[in-house]
């Protein structure tokens, strides 16, 4: 049996056990409800068509969740004017399942009740399932460390503290190393002994002025010097009283 549905300015075919995404409806989810929009029912060859819609006719489902579809993009855009805007919008939906149609209005049958507590279970089991697999595994502990356990039994420590203890006696028993004689003095150091010792270079004496030499300097006539001032006295006229 299928049904057409009018709700949100949409018709949809259902038929018990569909699973629809409708225009958002102010009902809570885990909610019954009814839809009495029915404008066709058909099973089989037999079919019923409302005018508009069949009077006793009604689709019985129940909601599963609220939420919002995929998100579009709203772009304007105007040349030769700089105008541009860009927009999202996602457009927000109610996810019903159909329990049961009926064309003489009578109750659900008790069938959907059953499915419905089905579905409700198997979304829980989805949502632990899902949880679970987000949990990190729980290590488990190496077993390399239940082998390493007994290391502690083992002493080698105590052996190597023994032979340090003995290098550390051997060392205080060592006499203290001699020290090298000092070494004989090179035939360097031996010409730089005679250097030193060698006497230092006597200054030329000066020489002494004989008597002839005195002689000759005391009979050298001084220089004369020119008269010219005399001549340009004598150039001069005398100055002549008036």
């Amino acid at each position: 049996m299928y049904a057409i549905i009018e709700t949100g300015g949409k018709q949809y075919r259902v038929s018990e056990g569909d699973v629809i995404t409708v225009e958002k409806l102010t009902v809570d989810a885990g909610a019954s409800m009814e839809f009495d929009k029915v404008l066709v029912i058909g099973e089989g060859s037999s079919v019923q068509v409302g005018t508009p819609y069949l009077d006793a006719a009604k689709v019985f489902g129940s909601v599963i969740e609220h939420g919002k579809g995929d998100k579009v993009i709203i772009f304007k855009y105007k040349a030769k004017k700089g105008y541009r805007k860009k927009q999202g919008h996602r457009q927000p939906y109610t996810m019903i399942q159909i329990d049961g149609i009926s064309a003489d209005g009578s109750a659900k049958p008790k069938k959907a009740a059953a499915k419905k507590e089905e579905v409700v279970e198997a979304s829980e089991a989805k949502a632990d399932a899902e949880v679970a697999e987000k949990k990190p595994a729980a290590k488990k502990p190496a077993a390399k460390k239940a082998d390493e356990m007994p290391v502690e039994e083992k002493k080698p420590a105590a052996k190597k503290a023994a032979t340090k203890d003995a290098d550390t006696d051997a060392a205080e028993k060592k006499p203290a190393a001699k020290k090298p004689a000092a070494k004989k003095a090179t035939a360097k150091d031996a010409d730089t002994d005679s250097v030193e010792k060698k006497p230092a270079a006597k200054k030329p004496a000066a020489k002494k002025v004989t008597d002839k030499d005195a002689d000759a300097v005391e009979k050298k006539p001084a220089a004369k010097k020119p008269a010219a001032k005399k001549a340009e006295a004598e150039d001069k006229p005398e100055k002549t009283e008036e």
